[in-house]
C-alpha cells in the first residue's frame, strides 16, 4: 500500500551527520518502510546541530554515536531543550538510542569525570564504566512482547521515578551490569541501548511509534500492515547467535 499525501507523517532524524553508528540509520529507513505500508506518506527532516525544526512533528528518532559525536552535538542539544520537551509532553512520540539516550536523560558522566548535561526529557542518569556492554540481547517487555537487538556500550544507565524500563533482560546485560532493565520510557518517548538496528527486528515498536503519531494527528489508527516472514527469520536468527 501507498502513502496517501493526505495522510503524512514528518518523522525528525536527529542528528544523523554525528549520531548514526552501528546501523542506527536503519530505524528510519524501517520506520519509513512500516508507515508506508500502514496507508501513510512519511517524510524525512533531518536536523543536524544549527538547523530548524520544521513546523510540524509527528515522530523524532535518534541514535548513538562516538563521545566526539554526544559532544558536538551536546550544546546544540540544550538550545533546543524546550522545543523537545514541548514536543514529548504533547505527546509526540520519539526513539532515543545509546548516545542520545543518554542525553535526553539528566547527565551523561564519562568516565574522566566531564560532564554533558542532559535535557531532562528522560528521568535517568548515565555514568561511565570500565565494563563494555557489547553483544546481542533479549527482552521482555509487557507491551511489546519479545525485544531483540544488539548492546555496544559501557554507560551505566540509572532509571529515576519518573521513567519506566522499556523490557527486563531476559539475555544481556541491559541499562547497566546490575538490575535486569534495559531503556527507559517517559510518555511516549523511548531510549534504548539496542542497536541492530532496533525496528527492523521489533515491527511492534515501529507500530506503537506509528499509531501514536497517527492518533495525536488524525485521530485514529487502523493496523494494515502484518509483520513480514523475513523479520520473523531475522529474529529467531539474532536470538540463536552467542554473546
Amino acid at each position: 500500500m501507498t502513502g496517501n499525501p493526505s495522510s503524512e507523517l514528518v518523522i525528525v532524524s536527529l542528528y544523523p551527520r554525528d549520531m548514526n553508528i552501528y546501523g542506527d540509520r536503519g530505524n528510519v529507513l524501517s520506520l519509513v518502510r512500516r508507515a508506508r505500508a500502514h496507508g501513510f506518506a512519511p517524510r524525512i527532516v533531518e536536523v543536524n546541530p544549527g538547523d530548524p525544526m520544521p513546523d510540524r512533528v509527528d515522530i523524532v528518532i535518534g541514535g548513538g554515536g562516538q563521545d566526539s559525536g554526544q559532544g558536538r552535538v551536546a550544546d546544540d542539544l540544550q538550545h533546543r531543550a524546550d522545543e523537545l520537551r514541548d514536543l514529548a509532553t504533547s505527546g509526540v512520540p520519539m526513539l532515543m538510542i545509546c548516545g542520545l539516550f543518554q542525553l535526553f536523560g539528566h547527565r551523561f558522566v564519562t568516565q574522566t569525570g566531564s560532564e554533558l548535561k542532559g535535557i531532562g526529557v528522560l528521568d535517568v542518569e548515565t555514568r561511565g564504566g570500565d565494563e563494555r556492554m557489547i553483544g546481542n540481547i533479549v527482552l521482555h517487555s509487557d507491551e511489546f512482547g519479545e525485544i531483540i537487538g544488539y548492546e555496544n556500550h559501557s554507560g551505566n544507565t540509572k532509571l529515576g521515578p519518573g521513567s519506566q524500563p522499556l523490557g527486563r533482560v531476559l539475555q544481556g546485560s541491559g541499562n547497566n551490569p546490575d538490575d535486569g532493565t534495559e531503556g527507559a520510557r517517559t510518555g511516549n518517548v523511548i531510549g534504548s541501548y539496542l542497536h541492530g538496528a532496533l525496528l527492523p527486528k521489533n515491527p511492534a515498536i515501529s507500530d506503537f511509534l506509528i499509531g501514536t503519531a497517527a492518533e495525536r494527528r488524525y485521530g485514529s489508527f487502523a493496523p494494515s500492515a502484518a509483520m513480514p516472514e523475513s523479520v520473523e527469520r531475522a529474529r529467531a536468527s539474532a536470538k540463536r547467535r552467542p554473546r
